[in-house]
């Protein structure tokens, strides 16, 4: 993208609905997972740093991004995030021999044209007892013109998603839709850009102030629920995933 456009999605990530709704379900199953007092978090694909505050909240955060423009914009969002790497997923990673107790994909998988691969590197870069947090979107049915401006390779089913995970050598610890009570709502402009054959999707723009905080709340109700149980349906999959044990060969006793 063009640094006009990054400059757009660093203000977004700070006011829009969407970003905003997904930290707080973030915020929420992070908090519930096993990890120390200052944890080592990795965030894959972190863009101009939106996901910085949450995650510097449960420990010392190395970041990860292909862009330039990004990594630069992302410097100042926040002071305690200071490990920002140019590199990519899965073949350019700049991180050597180092394990992570938690490691963040947030909507990032789906940009990658072997995501079998980045899982693996993944699986690899995970310390023994950590979790990695992945979200996608959903329903490879729904793929369209929203899809398409965010340049996605494709969206996830849920057996998909699982299938692909376990491949990599990943537990699916809890997989869960997120995004169901705007769900309906999405379903329908979504099919009508399809309908109507729109280049570009009617729900990409920012909404008007009022109607985006309304959104905002909407989404981010499902922090609550997200914390007892997993969701039916939504616009997109989370995955916690963990590091599956190396099978050991058993000694023929014959």
């Amino acid at each position: 993208m063009q640094r006009d456009a990054y400059l757009a999605m660093a203000a977004a990530e700070d006011r829009h609905w969407w970003f905003r709704g997904r930290r707080a379900i973030l915020q929420a199953v992070i908090s519930r997972l096993p990890l120390a007092a200052n944890a080592r978090v990795l965030e894959l694909g972190s863009g101009t740093g939106g996901n910085f505050a949450l995650l510097s909240r449960f420990g010392t955060v190395t970041a990860v991004e292909l862009d330039r423009a990004a990594r630069q914009l992302s410097a100042g969002k926040n002071s305690a995030v200071t490990d920002v790497r140019a590199g990519s997923i899965p073949a350019d990673l700049p991180l050597g021999s180092q394990k992570f107790d938690l490691i963040c994909l947030f909507d990032v998988l789906e940009h990658i044209d072997d995501d079998l691969a980045a899982l693996e590197v993944v699986r690899a870069h995970l310390a023994p007892g950590g979790s990695a947090v992945v979200t996608v979107p959903a329903f490879a049915k729904l793929y369209g013109p929203h899809d398409a401006t965010l340049h996605h390779k494709r969206r996830y089913g849920r057996a998909k998603l699982a299938a692909k995970c376990r491949q990599a050598g990943l537990e699916v610890a809890r997989l869960s839709y997120i995004n169901m009570l705007l769900f309906p709502a999405a379903l329908c402009s979504r099919l009508a850009d399809r309908l109507l054959r729109r280049r570009r999707s009617s729900g990409n723009a920012m909404p008007p102030v009022v109607i985006n905080e309304i959104l905002a709340a909407i989404f981010g109700l499902e922090h609550y629920v997200i914390q007892v149980m997993n969701l039916p349906v939504g616009l997109s999959l989370l995955a916690v995933l963990r590091a599956a044990p190396v099978a050991t060969e058993t000694p023929d006793k014959g």
